[in-house]
Order: C-alpha cells, then structure tokens, then sequence
C-alpha cells in the first residue's frame, strides 16, 4: 500500500520532473518538438521558477498550516522574494514579476492580483500541489487554501488554475482514478469559467482521440491561436490534465505527454507529473529523472536554494 509520504515525494518529485523535463520544449510546438527530438523524453537540463515557487509556497503554507491567510503570503513575498532582489528578477514569469512591482508599490492583496494584466497566468496552477498534499482528501480545502495564496499574484481564471490543480493533487493522494482526479478540479471551479470549459473540451479529446493525433487536436480544441504568451491557466491546465488522463495516471507516459505537447510545457508537465505522482507514488518515478533532480539552484528565488523537493514533501507530511 502506498503511504501519504510516499505520495507527497511522488507528487512534488514528479512535478520537478516534469518542469526539467519540458523545460527546453517552452514555447515550441507539437511540430518543432517532434522536428527536433522526435520525442522528448529526457531531462536535458534543471527544472525552472516551477519548481522553485511550489517550494516556497510549501514553505510558507507550514508556517501557517490552515490558518494562512493572503497577508502572511503577501508578507512571505516582501520580506523573502522582493527585499532579496538585486536588479532584475530572473526566470518569473509576468505574474510574478506583476505581483513583485505591486508589493514594491504598497498594495495589498487582492489588489496585488489585480493591479497587472497577467492575473490570468498559470503562475498559481504551477505552485499549487503542496496545498493538495497538505489538505489529502479534502479537495475543498485544498482549493481554499490555493485560492488563499493565488490572491496574492493572480485573480480571475488564474485562481481557478490553482484551485483545480490543488483539488486535483487532494484526490490524486488518496489513490483515485484518474476520471475522479479530473473530476474533482472540475467540481473545484465554476461549471461557466473559461477553466471548466477548456478542461471539459480537453478531457473529452483525450478520450476520444487516438494518441498520433492527440496533440494537433488539443491545440486545435484549446489553444488560443495568435496570442503571443503561452501561460494562459486555462490553456495550460487543460493541456495538463489532458496528458495526464491520455498517460492513463501513469507518471512517465503523463509527463512525456505534457511535455511534447510544447506552449508552456514545462508547466503543464509539472502539473501532469504531480498528479500522477501524487496518484502512482515516489516509486513510480522514473529513475533516470529522479537522479537528476537534486537541491534547487535558487536562480529565480534565492531563498530556497539549496532545498531538496524530496525534503519539503517530508516536511508537508510531517506538517500535516
């Protein structure tokens, strides 16, 4: 039987996973990647701000545990991110370089969400599987607590990205079904938002469509065409889940999924690899990834370098 530690590192290292591995593949295409790699399926390089932001809202989520509240992250952010920035903030994406200039500013959140134009990103969505650890079974939470920090950097569709990934990975740490998982980041955002839309046309594709055909047909199903950036929550997250209902819940075959279907691909790898570690376990990692996920650079967020991934799922355990 797979223990509740033995999830959590298979979550948090299978996000880390999936970050390095579609890290090189941001950006591109189906068609690029397929040009380039045939296949994308090794760790080419470390992972990127992914990896680094779900480590510190761990960090930050423990201090706290279920009273967190926005003004303690708010907080977290000023005292641990901004006041450690010497020149330009380096591998965020525009959500959190948004969120660091409003703080700078003296807003308070939610303003600090909504003061930008990027609240929208996929920014929380990457950062959210430590509150759907903490909160195992009770997907309810896990979203309120996601929702509590996304208000910090995000509003709108960019919190409904974390709060299905948070009420997902819940679920997926109890050992359901894959269709359970989905379903439960469903139930987690309103049945009207551009979220539920984009995930309910992207689960039905990976249903329904044979695998060579499966990546033109998501993007051709949610992808928004002609829109520079690739960080849209609703597009990544559906993407995501996607690759992780085609992968059957199975770690390797999720994550090379998500990965080789390009835009913001090491974001949705991640969030495919915490799903479906969070479902099959540390074990179930691939051992050839594994070994190359050690302690964190810190490039992005000095404050955590050197913290291991497989340190702060034991300490979410243990915080539990």
């Amino acid at each position: 039987m797979t223990s509740v530690r033995d999830r959590a590192r298979g979550c948090l290292l299978g996000l880390a996973a999936g970050d390095a591995l579609g890290a090189p593949a941001e950006n591109l295409s189906p068609e690029q990647i397929a040009a380039r790699w045939g296949v994308l399926t090794e760790i080419e390089r470390g992972g990127t701000d992914d990896t680094e932001y779900t480590i510190f809202a761990a960090t930050v989520l423990l201090r706290h545990g279920h009273a967190l509240t926005s003004a303690d992250v708010a907080r977290a952010w000023r005292e641990e991110i901004v006041a450690r920035l010497d020149g330009p903030m380096r591998g965020a994406g525009f959500s959190e370089l948004g969120t660091v200039e409003a703080l700078r500013r003296g807003l308070e959140p939610p303003l600090t969400g909504r003061w930008h134009a990027h609240g929208w990103s996929d920014g929380l969505a990457m950062r959210a599987a430590p509150y759907g650890i903490f909160a195992a079974g009770d997907p309810d939470e896990a979203a309120r607590l996601a929702e509590t920090d996304g208000r910090v950097s995000h509003t709108g569709e960019g919190i409904l990205g974390g709060r299905a990934v948070a009420a997902a990975v819940a679920v997926a740490m109890t050992g359901a079904l894959p269709e359970e998982v989905a379903g439960a980041a469903l139930r987690a955002v309103p049945e009207d938002s551009w979220t539920a839309r984009s995930l309910r046309a992207a689960l039905d594709v990976a249903a329904r469509t044979p695998r060579p055909l499966l990546a033109r047909t998501l993007h051709d199903t949610v992808v928004v065409k002609h829109y520079p950036w690739t960080d849209l929550a609703p597009e990544a997250v559906a993407l995501a889940f996607a690759a992780y209902v085609a992968g059957g819940g199975e770690i390797e075959a999720s994550v090379v999924t998500a990965a080789n279907l390009g835009r913001d691909a090491d974001t949705t790898a991640a969030v495919a690899g915490a799903l479906s570690g969070a479902g099959r376990g540390e074990a179930a990692v691939p051992a050839r990834w594994a070994e190359r996920i050690g302690p964190v650079a810190g490039r992005c967020l000095p404050v955590v370098a050197g913290r291991d991934i497989r340190d702060v799922a034991d300490e979410i355990v243990k915080g539990m």
